[in-house]
C-alpha cells in the first residue's frame, strides 16, 4: 500500500502512524519534519505543481518499494505559507524488520530533498524574502543511495 499527499492543511501524524501499523510486520518507521527556525525566519512558503509533484512522490514511493521489502509507505508533504514550528512533511514506512524500514524511510527523505519538485521560499521576520537553494549536504545524501 502506497498512501501519497500533497495538502495545505496539517497532518495527524498519529493516525497516519497508526493506519500503517494495521498492515501488520514489526517495524514502523517514521520521520516527521518541521519548519526549522533560525531566530530571524518567520515563515516557509511551499509552492509546487500538483501533476508534477504527486508523479514524484508516488515514482520515490515505487521505488523505495523496489529496494526494501515493504507492507506499506505513506508521504505527505504540505504546500503553502507554513511558521516555523509547523509540520511540513511525513514519511512512513512498514516491514517485517526495522532494517527495511529504517532504511526505506532515510532513502524516502533524501530523494525528497533533492528529487521532489517543490519550490522553497523563506520569508524573514523583517519582511525579506529569498528562494531556498539545493545543499550540498542533501545532494551528497541522496547519491549516497545511487550504489
Amino acid at each position: 500500500m502506497i498512501r501519497v499527499s500533497v495538502i495545505e492543511s496539517d497532518f495527524d501524524a498519529g493516525a497516519e502512524i497508526k493506519n500503517l501499523s494495521a498492515l501488520g510486520g514489526g517495524a514502523v518507521t517514521s520521520f516527521i519534519g518541521q519548519v526549522r527556525g533560525d531566530g530571524t525566519l518567520d515563515a516557509l512558503e511551499l509552492e509546487h505543481y500538483p501533476a508534477m509533484t504527486e508523479k514524484a512522490l508516488r515514482k520515490i514511493a515505487d521505488e523505495a518499494l523496489e529496494k526494501w521489502d515493504l507492507h506499506g509507505i505513506t508521504i505527505i508533504h504540505r504546500v503553502g505559507r507554513l511558521s516555523v514550528g509547523e509540520q511540513i512533511v511525513l514519511a512512513c514506512t512498514c516491514s517485517d524488520h526495522r532494517q527495511a524500514s529504517i532504511e526505506a524511510c532515510s532513502y524516502i527523505m533524501d530523494q525528497l530533498k533533492t528529487v521532489a519538485p517543490f519550490w522553497k521560499k523563506e520569508i524573514k521576520q523583517d519582511g525579506s524574502e529569498s528562494w531556498v537553494e539545493e545543499r550540498q549536504s542533501d545532494l551528497d545524501a541522496a547519491k549516497g543511495w545511487q550504489n
